[in-house]
């Protein structure tokens, strides 16, 4: 018996195969979404095709489908963009997420207190995600914002989060993570990484300092729930030559471990006040 296109994902090495609730289409539809990066923000139907593993027809009907639903545009008909309404889709959720609202008040205090950028971020898959941010400047050359993503390993928001990991879990992660030389002072093997990480769950934070790019020093604590379970993790990222590694530990250090258990107390004081 023939099968419909839509049966399978990405060939023989979909993990869902046969799996009869599995909506293959739908499915495809959030790859086509998830392969427009800051980097790509414009890409044609072959260049998603090579990127995500789905056949250049199938990425032809996702877009038309997305583009009908207006969240994604090609002016040219050819090189394709994501449209803002794509905001509605993580908007709900961070609309929805107590942590999130809580924190960007204090995240606002801290940085106009320091004068620094400062964000809060989860840990979704490999990446961190980034949930709440403050910005004084712009530091680094990738823009960041509510929504970024970067490698967990290779930032200190990251090292905290993966830091508490269990060890099953960050064993399973260590295994499939491509260390990439980012600068000359990124920790280049596996070995070296979970020494640091084994560092930052002692010391309670992680100090990147240029790992990820050259210029970019930032510092990072855990964000603990009422449980006593990390959730998420606080940072500030400051520009090399203007604070130095003493200076973060000395100056910035204490003042994000002041402000790491509020957005925790805010939420207690309005589920008392709900």
């Amino acid at each position: 018996m023939e099968k419909h296109p839509d049966d399978l994902l990405t060939g023989d090495s979909d993990p869902f195969k046969g799996d009869p609730n599995f909506m293959a289409s739908l499915a495809r539809g959030l790859e086509v979404i998830q392969a427009f990066t800051p980097q790509r923000p414009v890409l044609s139907i072959s260049q998603i095709s090579q990127k995500t593993g789905i056949p250049r027809a199938a990425v032809r009907r996702c877009l038309y489908t997305l583009g009908k639903l207006g969240f994604v545009y090609a002016e040219d008909g050819k090189n394709f963009q994501l449209r803002p309404r794509i905001l509605a889709l993580g908007h709900a959720w961070l609309a929805s997420t107590p942590l999130a609202r809580s924190a960007q008040p204090v995240l606002k205090h801290l940085s106009e207190m320091l004068n620094e950028s400062c964000s809060i971020a989860t840990l979704d898959g490999d990446d961190i995600l980034y949930i709440a941010r403050a910005s004084s400047s712009r530091i680094m050359t990738i823009d960041l914002d509510i929504g970024s993503r970067l490698p967990a390993w290779a930032t200190s928001m990251g090292r905290v989060l993966l830091s508490h990991l269990p060890e099953e879990k960050l064993n399973d992660m260590l295994a499939r993570v491509t260390m990439i030389r980012y600068t000359p002072q990124t920790v280049d093997s596996v070995n070296k990484l979970r020494a640091e990480l084994k560092r930052v769950q002692q010391q309670g934070y992680a100090l990147n300092d240029q790992e990820l790019e050259m210029g970019l020093r930032s510092l990072a604590v855990p964000l603990f729930n009422p449980q006593g379970q990390i959730q998420a993790a606080l940072n500030v990222g400051v520009h090399a030559g203007q604070v130095s590694t003493r200076e973060m530990l000395e100056r910035v250090l204490p003042e994000l471990q002041k402000a790491a258990p509020q957005p925790t107390a805010l939420l207690r004081l309005r589920g008392r006040a709900g």
